[in-house]
């Protein structure tokens, strides 16, 4: 009998090791869950490597989502990554990881319209006469800039720029994304793609208005009329250059990895 219950209570021992072993392994292999922002270059590359991801309102609210653990890690753009986490920063406790892409910047307008050859002009002038640089060193950026050709432009029949003139307000679609679209202490929009816009509002001759958007649904924005440009940390996509009538590319870009720092 005792060594009947001896057999019993190491069969009962060996199950369980297999079984809590069977969990453990479980555990290690079950696949990471990324934040990304919906509509974003981020989410298009989580997409195609088949991650799996919660998509959220913003970049901002995905790296929120690694702090609070709600995440496993986040993808978001290198720029925004280098202003936003590791020492002395919002997020300290947040690193870097894998790169998963390169990519560049540009704005977008409506399809067919003339305010982006505008715009090419306004950026070219100002990276030749340096103003541009020196914007790009003020919040961090100069070392992604991408050397501009000079530009021509010629109004079109239909022109976007002189519509904008005519109302006399330059509409920019933007979420907040530090360093190129953000608020300081007084509500006042800054950041590199900020300044830029208010540069171009300022050689139009108009005001500017800076309207949040939805990012998943800046292409609809633009083509209601409800902004005339999409100037954001704007990933030059094959999607995004179909449907928008695109600027020359300014600056260099990466979707990179945000993990928890161990």
């Amino acid at each position: 009998m005792k060594k009947k219950i001896a057999l019993f209570l190491g069969f009962t021992m060996v199950l369980g090791m297999a079984l809590t072993g069977c969990g453990s392994k479980e555990a290690a292999s079950k696949p990471m869950v990324y934040a990304v922002e919906a509509g974003s270059a981020g989410e298009a590359v989580a997409t195609e490597k088949g991650f799996e991801f919660n998509s959220v309102a913003s970049q901002a609210d995905a790296l929120m989502e690694v702090a609070s653990g709600t995440s496993d890690a986040a993808i978001i753009d290198l720029l925004m990554a280098g202003a936003m986490i590791g020492e002395g920063t919002s997020y300290p406790n947040l690193t870097l990881g894998e790169e998963l892409t390169e990519e560049k910047y540009g704005a977008g307008c409506r399809k067919g319209s003339d305010l982006a050859a505008y715009i090419n002009v306004v950026l070219a002038d100002a990276y030749a006469d340096g103003s541009l640089m020196e914007a790009a060193k003020k919040y961090k950026v100069h070392e992604s800039i991408i050397e501009l050709p000079t530009g021509e432009y010629t109004a079109s029949a239909d022109s976007d720029v002189a519509y904008i003139q005519g109302k006399g307000t330059l509409l920019v679609g933007i979420t907040d994304f530090e360093p190129m679209d953000y608020q300081d202490a007084n509500g006042e929009w800054i950041g590199f793609d900020a300044d830029m816009a208010k540069l171009v509002a300022e050689k139009l001759g108009v005001e500017i208005e800076f309207v949040v958007i939805d990012w998943d649904n800046k292409i609809m924005e633009l083509d209601s009329k409800n902004i005339d440009v999409v100037w954001n940390g704007m990933t030059l996509t094959d999607e995004v250059v179909a449907a928008m009538e695109c600027t020359n590319a300014y600056c260099n870009n990466a979707q990179v990895v945000v993990l928890p720092a161990k």
